[in-house]
């Protein structure tokens, strides 16, 4: 009989442990602050997928058809690493690219749950300039206690 390794128990080969590199808390965090963002804007968000010119798609965490907004959510909590803060920048492409495929004026959110995750993007570093100088709009969305928390543990379970 094989053996069972860690990494297949954690991915159902019997054991109910979460994988380390799971990250359905922050999914379910991101969705939370699409829809409090929505809230607090007065407005719906909603996914939306768009097909692209030469096949394949993209999803929006956040879309509203009128007025035109289009937004992406990241959960983290606390200071962001150097490949997080490239996962953000991909994200403000993602909201550009996706801009170009839906004629009209948008506008342009990053969502964070977090000050310390959003002050990268909102101060005087070169990313927060591009932000400003494409009109994406940086907002801090917060998240109910309980789903902070586990999305904490979740980083935390994920960090090698």
């Amino acid at each position: 009989m094989a053996e069972t390794t860690d990494d297949q128990a954690h991915l159902g080969g019997g054991s109910t442990a979460i994988a380390p590199g799971n990250s359905l808390e922050q999914q379910e965090a991101e969705d939370l602050m699409i829809d409090l963002l929505g809230n607090t804007l007065g407005v719906p968000l909603v996914k939306k997928r768009f097909d692209l010119p030469a096949g394949g798609w993209l999803e929006i965490d956040g879309y509203c058809d009128s007025p035109r907004i289009l937004c992406e959510a990241w959960a983290h909590i606390g200071k962001p690493k150097p490949a997080q803060k490239n996962k953000v920048m991909a994200d403000t492409m993602k909201l550009l690219f996706a801009a170009s495929l839906d004629p009209g004026d948008h506008r342009l959110i990053l969502a964070f749950a977090d000050d310390v995750a959003a002050s990268h993007f909102q101060g005087e570093s070169w990313m927060a300039q591009a932000l400003k100088a494409k009109g994406i709009e940086t907002r801090v969305v917060e998240l109910p206690n309980d789903v902070r928390k586990r999305a904490q543990l979740a980083q935390k379970r994920q960090y090698r």
